[in-house]
């Protein structure tokens, strides 16, 4: 039997992603940093008598990363996947989020994730095989107004995978990335801490459409287990893709940016009238908002 690690499980994508794994043959070790919030998970796992572990882990403690991997290690030689999914998000003007806001963010997004990678690695390259897939988000492509810090983190995390796919293609190790866009995830919820919107700020407008935009997108929401499906092929099909877009929204974001300069992009959040701003933005990106 094959194992996999997934990170970030209570919910949401991980929890759909570990389930999959399991379904499809693979004993899951399913690593949250509360597991009193597992009961969905442990749920499905009993009643389907699936072979799914729950792990405590914190991505943003070294220790934690060393005793969780030393714990898995202790039942099998070594990891198949790895699939690091945690994540926290923010909204906000980047002149209005802390220093102390930025850092949390990138310790869960970026720093959690090349902990996780650098646990696992030494002993996938001793073997020659396994797979690490990273899950980025199209904000990782697309940067959007008041996503500086969470944009910045997942930018991070999409360079740094990008140079390990070339570290490790030599080695017999698959990395990829999975960019989803917007879907029905309680990432929401969680990153109401780290979300910015005063009515008085100078960059009120760019906000409101900010909300406008991720509210149009909040009403389609894409099912997660259209990530998970999509994060198993990315480690099982044996594709040298690298980046894996995921949700229509996604599709259309990335498309569109690549089709306009530079200029034309920062020039949408120009004092245009609400009218104008949509219209651009139904042209560039096929989404009306």
């Amino acid at each position: 039997m094959k194992h996999a690690l997934v990170t970030g499980t209570s919910s949401g994508i991980g929890l759909a992603t570990s389930l999959h794994f399991a379904r499809h043959g693979y004993h899951v070790y399913a690593t949250m940093r509360a597991p009193a919030k597992a009961a969905e998970l442990l749920a499905a796992r009993d009643r389907e008598k699936l072979p799914i572990d729950v792990l405590p882990l914190d991505v943003t403690e070294l220790a934690s990363v060393r005793d969780c991997l030393e714990s898995i290690h202790a039942g099998c030689d070594a990891l198949d996947v790895l699939v690091n999914n945690s994540g926290l998000g923010a909204a906000g003007p980047l002149e209005e989020l802390s220093e102390e806001e930025h850092r949390a963010i990138f310790e869960v997004n970026y720093f959690g994730a090349i902990r996780l990678v650098q646990g696992v690695l030494p002993r996938m390259r001793a073997r020659r095989q396994g797979a690490i897939i990273n899950v980025s988000s199209v904000i990782g492509r697309v940067p959007l107004v008041g996503q500086a810090a969470y944009a910045a983190s997942k930018h991070a995390l999409e360079a740094a995978t990008e140079v390990l796919a070339q570290e490790l293609v030599a080695h017999g190790v698959r990395v990829a990335l999975v960019e989803p866009g917007v879907f029905q995830t309680k990432i929401w919820e969680n990153s109401e801490a780290t979300t910015h919107y005063d009515k008085a700020s100078p960059y009120r407008a760019a906000m409101r459409r900010n909300g406008r935009f991720y509210g149009r997108l909040r009403k389609t929401a894409g099912d997660p287990n259209e990530v998970a499906e999509t994060i198993f092929r990315a480690a099982n099909e044996g594709t040298a893709k690298l980046r894996h877009p995921v949700g229509w929204d996604a599709k259309q974001l990335i498309s569109g940016r690549y089709k306009i300069s530079d200029e034309e992009w920062v020039d949408l959040c120009n004092d245009l009238s609400d009218a104008e701003y949509g219209e651009r933005f139904q042209r560039y990106f096929g989404i009306d908002i």
